[in-house]
């Protein structure tokens, strides 16, 4: 039997394809665009059936497991929340799940293997193989280690290199719906955004970024808003868990060439692409110069320490004068997750000419209020995504400021200098109450 004959053999609905699903089972979703809505419909229907069962959605496109937001006998676990699943949580129907540092030679899964994997993916080539798409995450290595792996097909998924294939013999059952994915949108920006956002970006690209830099960009307003800032610069590369709008047009302007490269040379390495254009997914699909690979690779601290002149740039909530960085929550209220950036940090500095650069513009608006976001401690309960002993570069629309190696006395006087003018006195009365600088 081949390939084409297994194919047509495991075709079934959503609603038999989820009847694999027992009592106690864990579950794992597809990440991001893998997510496959029709299969977690058909899931989410046997909610008041089922017992015990634990979902893990992290980063996940559909939301939908509980009717009118009623618990119901699934634990449904993220390591990640999106604006989407911000009111779940609040509701206590979310379990927010502490990510563990990654790491390429060891399984995510050391608990507990997964039971059931449910993931979209291309339909198969010529050969059999079907391809994850856009974000690859942890797929490939769920596939690998889950009892059972059930495909829902999608006509618009594209192929790259790396680690981001599957073939139709490990499917237990597949699916053909209907397609629904849709491109991610980038968040809409006010006008104060987009000029703040401009400022800083355009400080990381003139006064950080080498030629010849590996870079990383995190997910946030202003981290990943940082390519198109980049066009001066010369042999580029990227090696990032996220691969965002702007850089497949640098790779066709020759500004990303990867050919500096001590990782992958040659190539764009990340687990998935972030919010594209429909123009650039046309760019990527089928180009070998992009590979995308599990997060346990690319997050992995020894392989982001291992690329010379690693220059990682991401976003922060909040500063603490010390050089304490959090990432990821509103005092105990979980608003995001670690992410990759505690490992890019620390892999970045443990490079050769390695640079970690924290970007966030110097105020938010809370309720109506200004407030800065260098602040003399952190609110109880805050989360320290990387510890000061990691802190190295701060930017805001107000400057620079480098604390790798400075005395606490300097790294207040750093952060002071780049906060929003109408909090700077305050913050130097603190600075002296709390550290007696």
């Amino acid at each position: 039997m081949d390939w084409r004959e297994r194919y047509a053999a495991k075709l079934t609905t959503p609603e038999d394809a989820v009847r694999i699903v027992r009592d106690g089972d864990r579950v794992v979703i597809g990440m991001h665009y893998p997510t496959p809505l029709a299969l977690c419909r058909a899931l989410a229907a046997r909610g008041d059936e089922l017992r015990g069962v634990e979902i893990e959605n992290s980063i996940a496109t559909f939301i939908s497991w509980w009717q009118d937001d009623t618990p119901n006998n699934f634990n449904v676990r993220t390591f990640f929340l999106q604006a989407s699943d911000r009111p779940a949580m609040r509701k206590g129907l979310l379990d927010y799940v502490i990510a563990p540092p990654t790491r390429a030679d060891e399984s995510y899964w050391l608990d507990r293997t997964p039971d059931v994997f449910l993931v979209s993916v291309s339909p198969p080539d010529d050969g059999g193989w079907c391809s994850f798409g856009m974000s690859v995450w942890g797929a490939p290595e769920v596939a690998r280690e889950a009892a059972h792996v059930i495909g829902e097909v999608n006509d618009r998924f594209i192929r790259t290199g790396g680690d981001n294939r599957i073939h139709i013999s490990r499917f237990e059952k597949l699916v053909e719906a209907p397609h629904e994915w849709k491109f991610l949108r980038r968040p809409p920006r006010s006008h104060e955004e987009n000029e703040l956002t401009d400022v800083i970006c355009s400080l990381v690209a003139s006064e950080i970024v080498q030629d010849g830099d590996t870079l990383q960009m995190g997910t946030g307003t202003v981290s990943a808003a940082l390519a198109p800032f980049l066009s001066h610069r010369h042999e580029l590369g990227v090696h990032s868990e996220l691969v965002f709008g702007g850089i497949p047009e640098l790779v066709q302007q020759g500004v990303v060439t990867g050919s500096r490269k001590t990782v992958h040379p040659g190539k764009v390495v990340g687990a998935s692409f972030g919010p594209l254009t429909q123009h650039e997914f046309a760019m990527v699909d089928g180009d070998a110069r992009y590979e995308l690979y599990c997060m346990s690779h690319t997050n992995d601290i020894q392989v982001i320490a291992a690329h010379d002149n690693m220059c990682v740039v991401n976003n922060a909530l909040l500063v603490d004068l010390t050089g304490q960085i959090n990432g990821e929550t509103l005092g105990t209220e979980i608003y995001s997750g670690t992410g990759g950036a505690f490992a890019f940090a620390v892999g970045a500095l443990h490079a050769n000419n390695g640079r970690s650069v924290t970007v966030l513009p110097s105020t938010s608006v809370v309720h109506g209020e200004r407030r800065s976001r260098i602040v003399p401690m952190f609110p109880q309960g805050s989360a320290v995504t990387v510890p000061r002993g990691y802190a190295d570069i701060f930017v805001t629309e107000y400057g620079i400021a480098r604390l790798k190696g400075q005395s606490m006395r300097k790294r207040s006087e750093e952060l002071i200098a780049i906060a929003h003018p109408d909090f700077r006195a305050e913050l130097r009365a603190d600075a002296r109450r709390l550290y007696g600088i």
